[in-house]
Order: C-alpha cells, then structure tokens, then sequence
C-alpha cells in the first residue's frame, strides 16, 4: 500500500494507492470524522453494481444513502447535478453529512461539486475506481459540463482522503484503460524524462499492464500531481501546467459530443499537436514520431477526426478556462520536463492544424 500526502493552503489528506485501499474507509471515519450523522454515497449504474455493497458495508454510521447516476459524462449535466442536490434535501442531509464519491473521474467530478455546493460546502471522500480518476480525484477540481464547454461551471474543494483501491481497476474495458494511462503520459512529459523514458520502456501493451507497473505508475503520477497542486492550488501559475495536451484535447471532444470520445483519447490527440506546436513555437527537441508511434501501439488515435473543422475546434479552444481575452492559451514544451504557457495567435493556430491534418497527426 503506497500512501501520498497532499498538501495545499486549505486542506492537507491523503492518498492510499493499492488493493485494499477501501478497507480504510471504515477507520478513516471513525479517527477523521467523528459525529458524522449521514453519508451520501454517488455512484454510477455500472460502478454501483459491482462495488456499492462492499463500499457500503465499510461505512458504520447509521443513516446511508445512495444515488444512482448515469455512467460517463453523462452524470455531468446541470439536470443530474440538481437531482443529486434534490436528493440530499429529501434525505435530510446536514453539514455533518459526507459525500462518499465511488467511480470514475465524471462521477468524482459531480460528486465534489455537489459537496462543494450543498449548504456551501460539506466533506467528501473520493473512491476512484479508473486509471483516469488517479488525476481527477486528487486536487480538488469539481465541476460539471456545459454544452458550450467542458467543466466549465466548477469549484475548488478537496476531498478528506482519496482511496484508491487498485482492485477495481480489474474490469476496465481496454477503452477505459487508454483513457486514464494518457494522463500518466501525460504527468511524465510535463515533470520528468526519466518517468517517461521509464513508461515508454515497459508499457509496450495496456492489455497485459503488469500490476507493479500500473501502481508504480500510479502512484508517481499522483505524486506529481500533488506537489504541483501544493505550490498552487487554485492554479494561478503552475497548475496551469497539468492542462497539458487539454486546450485541443478539450475541444476535440466536445466537438465529438461528450461521450463520443473518451477524455484521454481526446488528450492524446492534444498532447502530439502540442509536441508539434512545441517543436514550431519553442525549438522543442522531441522525437514526435517515436512518440506517436508508441501511442499508437498502445491503441491510441494521433489525428484529429476528419468530420471536426479547424475553425470549429479553434471557436472551442477560446472557450477553454486557460484562454484569456479570447487568445487561445497553450501549455508547451521547453523540452520534457520544462513546461510553459504560451499565447498562440488565432493565424499560427489555423495554419498550424491544416499542416498537422495533413501529415496525419504526425
């Protein structure tokens, strides 16, 4: 069992990383959060099946409930989001109620923003239960979609303890799986060469994934996310960084329809086209194709779709949180390691995604 300790200006908690994490549910309670006097426990259709009566049996406290929401991006609407506040109401939720998060990273993204809103804020605890929601369970980023753009009416609230039992991960399907490893890619390219060199040397499949290398994985790319959300946590400066191959990645999928494309296929795409910005705008000096050619064996699409127009996905990028006065904001590379944000001209951009399409995505 890996434990990783966040620490940030409002909240210091942990991370426990391994199987049988959510076995600490139950002390974590009683030693953390005495006197609690309800739990509200959201899950998804298909998370819940699976796991809801073993979380549930690690929770002691006399009043639980639970709340079933829709799988994916689907659980992030304003329409489920108020069913969820409604549903706390009706169950005579208090400020000494807790919200127990159990599944992906959409669900944990509702889940907090529920937490973060009701009554102004009670506690939440977050049980991820993908490879993806390694990134988003820990920082205290919630929020919910709009159809304009993706997480774009959110909060700042971090959870009490995140319990990440490895176990649950056994049941992704091999899309899920593709999904949340590129945000690990991703941790490596902004933070460490010797981290991706290392994932690039023993993750030639995600089918056969060895344990020790998903946790090793894991729990590092916790620990990178954890020590930049504690220099900044309401992400005035380096958290920015973490956004990372998001700005196109981000536009990709919402001009897909959210739910079409999975998050982190969407980031793939976005990390190749901000290694070539990065090579164009900043003399990054990458072996891109190596790259994308290792993206690929592991399943991932490099190109942007055919049917998405480059003036359509740029419309998307403006709309993104990191763009300010309408100029399309781009996380880029110095080289691995030494990430920077860098204004693209709306001309350099257009010009620069017809020559990506044109040589496939690299």
């Amino acid at each position: 069992m890996d434990s990783i300790l966040i620490e940030t200006g409002s909240k210091t908690y942990p991370v426990f990383v391994g199987h049988g994490a959510v076995e600490k549910l139950r002390t974590f309670l009683a030693e953390k959060l005495p006197g609690l006097t309800s739990v509200l426990i959201i899950t998804d259709e298909t998370v819940g099946r699976l796991y809801l009566t073993e979380v549930q049996s690690m929770i002691t406290v006399q009043s639980v409930h639970t709340k079933i929401v829709p799988d994916g991006e689907k659980a992030k609407t304003f329409e489920v989001y108020y069913d969820c506040l409604s549903y706390a109401l009706e169950k005579k939720l208090d400020r000494k109620s807790l919200i127990v998060s159990l599944g992906g990273g959409a669900v944990g993204d509702l889940a907090g923003f529920v937490a973060a809103t009701f009554m102004r804020g009670i506690p939440f605890i977050q049980v991820p239960t993908t490879i993806l929601a390694h990134d988003s369970a820990v920082g205290g980023k919630v929020a919910v979609n709009h159809p304009l753009g993706k997480n774009m009416v959110g909060a700042f609230h971090q959870p009490e303890a995140v319990l990440y039992d490895l176990k649950y991960l056994q049941s992704l399907p091999i899309q899920e799986k593709r999904s949340g490893f590129a945000e690990v890619i991703k941790h490596s390219l902004i933070s460490d060469f010797a981290f991706y060199k290392w994932l690039n040397e023993r993750a030639g499949s995600l089918d056969d994934l060895s344990p020790d290398v998903l946790r090793q994985s894991l729990t590092k790319g916790i620990s990178i996310k954890g020590a930049i959300v504690s220099r900044d946590e309401k992400e005035t400066g380096d958290r920015a960084f973490l956004n990372f191959g998001h700005t196109l990645g981000h536009a990709v999928e919402a001009e897909c329809g959210y739910g079409k494309m999975t998050h982190g296929e969407a980031i793939a795409i976005g990390m190749v086209f901000a290694l070539y910005l990065s090579r164009a705008v900043k003399n990054l000096d990458f072996d891109i194709g190596e790259f994308t050619d290792w993206l690929m064996k592991l399943g991932y699409v490099t190109s942007i779709p055919a049917h998405l127009s480059s003036e359509r996905l740029l419309d998307r990028m403006k709309q993104d949180k990191k763009s300010v006065g309408q100029s399309v904001r781009f996380v880029l590379l110095e080289k691995i390691g030494y990430p920077v944000v860098a204004e693209i001209p709306d001309a350099l951009l257009i010009e620069s995604l017809t020559k990506f399409r044109e040589m496939g995505g690299m």
